[in-house]
């Protein structure tokens, strides 16, 4: 569980470096209104993964259902 949180953080991070350059040269407001929402939506994601990943928020619900499974093995 905690190896798909930081597989998504690594792959966001990539992301990032991969856009990076391409940021400061947009010449339309069309292009700093892409970039503007992209690198929003990146940093809302990279805080809910490090949310997740400190154990603040629970994890998604299809992480959930291998837990549910190992407590009733358990009992």
């Amino acid at each position: 569980m905690r190896t798909n949180i930081i597989l998504r953080l690594l792959l966001v991070g990539f992301f990032l470096y991969i856009a990076w350059p391409m940021i400061p040269q947009s010449s339309s407001s069309l292009e700093f209104l892409f970039w503007g929402c992209w690198l929003l939506f990146a940093f809302v994601f990279i805080g809910a993964n490090l949310a997740t990943l400190l154990k603040m928020s629970r994890p998604p619900v299809m992480e959930q259902e291998g837990l549910n499974k190992k407590k009733l093995r358990n009992h």
